[in-house]
């Protein structure tokens, strides 16, 4: 797919500058912030001082594995503002999490974390080839949700001209695109998968509209995805990483001109890789879980921060920072399936491998007395001729054969007819329904 715009165009001096720069201004800010946080977050005096640590003590960037995690439980157990290093009247602004598994993970900002986070996506924006008098239709959840506000001040910090459409709505999404002809889009990628659908559904070609940029975050997603968002709709898909513990969309971004992996802002979040099982800080390359420092966050300073995200760190390229692979999946996503580790992003680069089904997935996992069971559904693509009994079978086949080669379990596929298997109107897909009995201790 070629690219649409020439990259990268104006960039900021530190996303140029030598390793030393970087690693000084690192070292310097993050003493700033470990001292914030042990002066100001009761949790985190008490946290360093279990440890045996002060801020003092780092005194080199890899000193900073002496220093405890945070973990979500931590978020929540600070429940509502007991982790803010400010007085509530310093903070401007509170997002949270949805809350779906227990109380929701509150964060702040200051006047000044607003600013920076508006920087940053800006800057992420850039990097995916967008420049100033671009349109950009929103069309992540406004709200609690850090996405469709985080999008919303970082496009207009850009200088483009904003579509607060935020999530659902998809034949107005259409309609839209259509109509005001946006050259940029912010959404899931599952999402932008129902709009193309609605495309489809309506008689429209959706390689045919003026979107020319897809900055596609909140969930992981695929080198399949990509292949298959950029040839469908006529875009170049580009990702975009983050999460309101650390702050939100913009914590690292691709680069249109490579497309090998988000881009760490690493002048404010300091990446670390870590064996999820055992703590240890795994060096660049290797894979493991994904933890954030915060550098400059004033109001809701953030130690190393597990973010559960299963990634490695690589090499820079289009600019002087590091960047982190695609997400594989997330520790506390994964299915055990008969003592096998199986990620959704392992079934979906499958199906869509298949030219007669959609991207459209979903996994079902059961219990029938001491076995789990598991059902992929799939579906055909929206404009494919209607497919025979016999055809239907071959494909499951097909799919069922590839899982248990590369995946290593044996699964039930059903091919649905488009459109069976229910949308998300609002953001992120649920592509995993697991009914198994819960361990009473979990």
């Amino acid at each position: 797919m070629p690219v649409h715009r020439p990259a990268p165009g104006d960039l900021e001096p530190i996303e140029t500058a030598s390793r030393d720069e970087i690693t000084a201004l690192q070292l310097q800010r993050l003493r700033e912030t470990l001292q914030r946080a042990y002066e100001h977050v009761p949790h985190y005096r008490q946290a360093f001082e279990r440890k045996g640590v002060h801020p003092s003590d780092l005194q080199q960037l890899s000193d900073l594995s002496k220093f405890p995690f945070t973990v979500k439980k931590d978020l929540r157990d600070n429940y509502p503002f007991g982790l803010f290093a400010v007085p509530r009247t310093q903070v401007s602004r509170i997002h949270a999490s949805s809350g779906t598994t227990g109380k929701p993970t509150v964060v702040g900002y200051t006047k000044n974390d607003i600013d920076t986070w508006a920087n940053l996506v800006a800057r992420s924006i850039r990097a995916a080839g967008g420049r100033a008098g671009d349109m950009v239709q929103i069309a992540y959840g406004y709200g609690l949700f850090t996405g469709g506000l985080g999008a919303h001040y970082g496009a207009e910090r850009a200088g483009c001209t904003v579509i607060p459409m935020s999530g659902g709505q998809t034949e107005k999404q259409v309609q839209l695109i259509q109509d005001f002809k946006p050259d940029i889009i912010m959404v899931t990628p599952s999402y932008m998968q129902v709009i193309i659908e609605e495309f489809v559904r309506q008689g429209l070609d959706p390689t045919a509209s003026s979107l020319k940029i897809g900055i596609f975050g909140a969930e992981p997603w695929t080198e399949a995805m990509r292949r298959d968002l950029e040839v469908k709709a006529g875009i170049d898909a580009v990702d975009i990483y983050g999460l309101s513990e650390v702050m939100g969309p913009g914590v690292a971004s691709e680069c249109i001109e490579t497309k090998d992996g988000p881009v760490i802002w690493e002048d404010h979040f300091y990446p670390e890789i870590i064996d999820p099982l055992t703590g240890e800080v795994l060096p660049d390359g290797v894979e493991g879980e994904l933890v954030f420092t915060s550098l400059t966050k004033e109001a809701l300073p953030i130690i190393r921060y597990r973010t559960r995200d299963l990634t490695r760190l690589l090499p820079p390229t289009a600019r002087a920072f590091r960047r982190m692979g695609k997400i594989v999946g997330r520790s506390d996503d994964m299915l055990i399936i008969r003592g096998v580790n199986v990620f959704p992003t392992q079934i979906e680069e499958i199906v869509l491998e298949h030219a007669k089904l959609s991207g459209q997935y979903q996994i079902l996992v059961s219990r029938e007395g001491p076995l789990d069971q598991v059902e992929v559904l799939c579906e055909t693509q929206p404009a494919a001729d209607a497919l025979s009994e016999n055809e239907l079978g071959e494909i499951s086949a097909w799919v069922q054969q590839r899982i248990k080669t590369r995946v290593g379990i044996s699964t039930r596929v059903l091919v649905l007819s488009p459109e069976s298997i229910q949308r998300t109107l609002t953001g992120k897909a649920r592509r995993v329904i697991d009914s198994r009995p819960r361990h009473p201790s979990m």
